[in-house]
C-alpha cells in the first residue's frame, strides 16, 4: 500500500472507510487522485479477527460511549453503527434495495418529510454500478423503479417457503433478495455457504462490503487506508479546510489535504463537525444556522416471529431472504403518510433469545422457547419515520478517552411514526397467522441511521448542498448517510454507496464548482410542479 506523510497535501482526505468513504476512495484513486482514508477502527482480517460465534463478535461493532435520550431513545451499537475498515457494511445483513423515486420528493408528493435537491434519476445509474460491483443477487424487482439484478436469486430456506405460501393466501407479492452476496463464486470470493453469520462479519468473504470490494481496488490504485486513526477535528482556515487533526498510536498528528470528505455516518459525522469549533466557526463547522446534527432518522424495525410445527432452520440463508415493498408508498386508507417494507430477519440463537425476552419470557419459559429455535420464522418491518428537527445529535457533557465530548442522540416518535409501526406489526402478525404459525412473538425496535448533516436547498434548511459540500466552505464535503434528507423504507447502505459514486463522478468530470456552494432553486423550479 502506498504511504503518504502528514506533510503531503493529498488531493482528498476521507474520514471513515465505510459505505460512503470506501466507494469515494476507490472512485478517486482510479482517476489518479492522491487519496488518504483515516479510519478510527482496525483494518479487519476476516481469517484472524472474526469468529462464527455471536457472543465473540461484539468487537466488530461500534461500542464507544454515546448518550441517548428523548421520549423514544434508540439503542446504539451493533444494530446501527460500524467500526473498522468496511464500516457497518462489515456486519450489515447484506440487504441492498434501492430507495424509490418518491423518497427524493416526499414533501412534494405527500406533504411530509423533505425534498432532496437531487432526484432519483441523478443516482439511478450509480445504483446499477454498485449493484454490479457488490454484486447484488435477487429476482426482478417490481417496486419503485422496476429493475433487474446482476445475479439470479439464492435458494430459499424452509422458513421462506412457508412464508411464501402464507403470502399467497394474503394476496401479497414476495420476492427473493436483493442481497449483496454473489450467487456463485465471484472473482476470488467463494460462494455463500448459508451459515447465517452475516451480522457477525462474513468470515468466508462471500458477502459484499467495502472491505472486500472497493477498498482493495482503491489500494491497488494508490490510495492509503490508515486504520486505527481517530480524527479529532477538521482544520479550517476561514472557508477552506486545510486537513484534519487525528490521533494514532497515542500521538496527535495533522494530515494536510486539498479536499476533506467526512464519512463517519449519522452520529459521528455531526459530532466531528460540532467538535471542530474554532475561529470563524464558533458553534461547529457548517453550523452557522444550527443545522448540524438535526433531522437524524432511524427506521421503525419491529420483529414478529412465528412458530411452525415443522423444522424450518431459518438461519440457513442470508437473513434478508425474501421481502416485499408492496406497502412502501403512501396509502391514505392506512391512516398515515409513507409506508413500510417487510423482510425476513433470520436471528441466530442469542438474537432469538433477545426477541423472546422482549415479550417478558424468562427462566424456564425462555429455555423452552430456545429449544424450539429451529421451528421459528422471523419477519421484520422497516417503517419510514419522518425527519424531525428535534431528533438530533448534540455534544454531551461526557468526554471520551481523547478528552472530546461524546455524541448525545435524542429521539422521539411522532404520531405518524407510531401509526406506521403499529400498522406494520398488525399486518405482519396476520401474515404469519395465514402462514400457519402456532405461536407469535412481537417486539419493537429501531434500525439504521440516516441524517444529521442533510443536503438541501440553502444553509438555513440543511448542512450540505446537492454536491455534498458543506455550506459556507470551499472544499469540505459530507459523503455518508448523514447527508440523506429522508430515510425511506429501504436499508440505506446501497444508497450511501450510490451517492458517493455520483460525487466521485462529478469530481472526476470537474462538475463540482470551486468555492462556496450556491443556493439551489426550490424543487418546483428544478423539476416542475408535482401533480
Amino acid at each position: 500500500m502506498r504511504r503518504y506523510t502528514d506533510d503531503d497535501e493529498v488531493d482528498l482526505l476521507i474520514v471513515g472507510a465505510g459505505a460512503g468513504g470506501g466507494v469515494l476512495a476507490q472512485r478517486m484513486a482510479r482517476v489518479g487522485w492522491r487519496v488518504v482514508v483515516l479510519e478510527g477502527g482496525p483494518f479487519w482480517d476476516p481469517d484472524a479477527d472474526w469468529v462464527s460465534d455471536e457472543a465473540a463478535s461484539h468487537h466488530i461493532y461500534w461500542n464507544g460511549k454515546r448518550i441517548i435520550g428523548g421520549a423514544d431513545p434508540v439503542a446504539m451499537g451493533k444494530n446501527n453503527s460500524g467500526h473498522g475498515v468496511g464500516g457497518s457494511m462489515v456486519h450489515y445483513a447484506g440487504y441492498v434495495p434501492r430507495f424509490h423515486p418518491s423518497d427524493f420528493m416526499t414533501q412534494s408528493l405527500d406533504g411530509v418529510g423533505a425534498d432532496w435537491p437531487i432526484s432519483y434519476w441523478d443516482v439511478a445509474r450509480h445504483y446499477e454500478a454498485c449493484e454490479v460491483e457488490l454484486p447484488a443477487a435477487g429476482q426482478d424487482w417490481p417496486w419503485g423503479h422496476v429493475h433487474r439484478y446482476t445475479h439470479s436469486p439464492h435458494p430459499v430456506s424452509g422458513a421462506a417457503e412457508r412464508l411464501i405460501v402464507g403470502a399467497d393466501k394474503f394476496g401479497m407479492n414476495l420476492k427473493i433478495g436483493p442481497v449483496g452476496i454473489a450467487n456463485g463464486t465471484f472473482g476470488n470470493r467463494p460462494h455463500c455457504i448459508y451459515r447465517g453469520f452475516c451480522l457477525q462479519g462474513c468470515k468466508v468473504n462471500a458477502k459484499g462490503s467495502p472491505l472486500v470490494t472497493h477498498i482493495p481496488d482503491a489500494i491497488n490504485h494508490g490510495a492509503e487506508i490508515r486504520a486505527n486513526s481517530t480524527v479529532l477535528r477538521v482544520l479550517m482556515d476561514g472557508a477552506r479546510a486545510t486537513g484534519v487533526e487525528y490521533v494514532r498510536d497515542g500521538q496527535i498528528r495533522r494530515q494536510r489535504a486539498k479536499k476533506v470528505a467526512v464519512a463517519g455516518y449519522a452520529i459521528e459525522s455531526p459530532r466531528l463537525l460540532l467538535n471542530s469549533a474554532q475561529k470563524d466557526w464558533d458553534d461547529g463547522v457548517g453550523n452557522r444556522h444550527d443545522q448540524v446534527g438535526r433531522y437524524v432518522m432511524v427506521q421503525g424495525a419491529p420483529v414478529v416471529m412465528g412458530r411452525f410445527p415443522e423444522m424450518l432452520r431459518t438461519y440457513k440463508a442470508p437473513p434478508p431472504e425474501i421481502s416485499t415493498e408492496q406497502f412502501y408508498e403512501t396509502d391514505d386508507q392506512r391512516g398515515f403518510k409513507r409506508g413500510f417494507s417487510i423482510q425476513t430477519t433470520g436471528p441466530l440463537p442469542i438474537g432469538f433469545a433477545h426477541n423472546i425476552l422482549g415479550e417478558g419470557h424468562w427462566g424456564d419459559a425462555l429455555r423452552e422457547y430456545g429449544r424450539d429455535y429451529n421451528h421459528w420464522a422471523s419477519l421484520g418491518g422497516l417503517c419510514e419515520l419522518l425527519p424531525n428537527a428535534d431528533n438530533r445529535v448534540t455534544l454531551a457533557d461526557v468526554t471520551d478517552h481523547n478528552g472530546l465530548p461524546v455524541a448525545r442522540f435524542d429521539h422521539s416518535l411522532h404520531d405518524n411514526d407510531k401509526k406506521n409501526i403499529a400498522y406494520a406489526m398488525r399486518f405482519i402478525k396476520g401474515l404469519l397467522q395465514q402462514s400457519g404459525a402456532q405461536d407469535i412473538i412481537a417486539v419493537e425496535r429501531f434500525a439504521h441511521l440516516i441524517g444529521g448533516n442533510r443536503m438541501g436547498f440553502s444553509p438555513e434548511d440543511s448542512v450540505v448542498s446537492s454536491d455534498h459540500k458543506v455550506w459556507g466552505t470551499e472544499n469540505l464535503f459530507v459523503t455518508d448517510g448523514s447527508a440523506c434528507p429522508t430515510q425511506g423504507s429501504a436499508n440505506p447502505a446501497l444508497t450511501i454507496m450510490a451517492l458517493s459514486s455520483r460525487l466521485g463522478e462529478r469530481f472526476s468530470r470537474g462538475q463540482v464548482p470551486d468555492g462556496q456552494p450556491q443556493r439551489v432553486k426550490q424543487r418546483a423550479e428544478l423539476f416542475g410542479p408535482v401533480k
